[in-house]
């Protein structure tokens, strides 16, 4: 089906706008959950499979892209749980620095297996798998997110729709262009030498994705005049989008004309 990312974001945000309108109508929390899957999910759910038909090459399979995603981002986000359980008691530059490089971190998890094990070498498998690791980290997130939002709202679905709509519309420039920006250089980089390999470009890349990361938490916050914090965060998120879309151009124009097949 073509433009399926498009029906996938028409319907799931028709989905969300009918079950929001019945929990408010009938008071029912009941449906909490799955108001809090469609809401956090629509939208990366959508991007990714619009890099998918964009991207592509004939060696990606859909159920490799779907684990990738699911258990890309569930492996990161229990991986970055556990290890900042003790950073988060201390929200100051060096914690959020941390945190930054641990998150960024595990989402490579899942993606450095197939970096290992995966036969073809182009860039855009890596901006494919990045793209859906980070995407699956964004979204369960969010649901983590949404239900704090219902909690310390002592149940208002007025603040669960807040949370959900920002880090939706927000997702693309933060997890899913770190992630993918490092993957997308980490592909790239071993196609060019032939084999896995670490070098300056790779590190710099991912030095780059915990920065931006680093400041993105920091105007998130750090108290500081409302202005001064969304101008942070619309230059952090243009400079996040700028990087991955010239890895999405450039990964675009090298595909090779001739391209194999993979089994699983």
């Amino acid at each position: 089906m073509k433009r399926l990312w498009l029906v996938i974001l028409v319907l799931g945000l028709f989905l969300f706008t009918i079950l929001d309108l019945v929990i408010r109508t009938s008071g029912n929390t009941r449906y909490l959950a799955v108001l809090l899957l469609i809401g956090a999910f629509t939208i990366p759910i959508s991007l990714v499979v619009y890099f998918y038909e964009h991207v592509r090459d004939h060696d990606i399979s859909r159920p490799l892209l779907t684990m990738c995603f699911a258990f890309g981002g569930a492996l990161g986000l229990t991986a970055a749980g556990f290890i900042e359980f003790s950073t988060l008691r201390a929200l100051n530059f060096g914690a959020l620095l941390a945190v930054g490089f641990i998150e960024e971190t595990s989402k490579l998890i899942f993606p450095a297996f197939m970096y290992i094990a995966w036969r073809n070498r182009h860039e855009t498998d890596g901006l494919l798998f990045g793209v859906a690791a980070g995407m699956g980290f964004a979204g369960l997130e969010t649901v983590g997110y949404g239900l704090l939002a219902f909690n310390q709202s002592q149940g208002r679905i007025g603040s669960v729709e807040q949370t959900l709509l920002l880090r939706g519309l927000l997702s693309p420039a933060g997890h899913v262009a770190w992630t993918g920006l490092v993957c997308a250089v980490f592909w790239k980089e071993r196609q060019k030498a032939g084999h896995p390999t670490i070098n300056v470009v790779v590190v710099a890349a991912f030095l780059s994705a915990v920065c931006l990361h680093t400041f993105w938490d920091v105007v998130n916050t750090v108290t500081m005049p409302a202005l001064l914090a969304y101008s942070g965060m619309a230059v952090v998120a243009s400079l996040s989008l700028f990087l991955l879309l010239r890895r999405y151009r450039e990964s675009r124009g090298e595909l090779p004309s001739t391209q194999g097949s993979l089994s699983m």
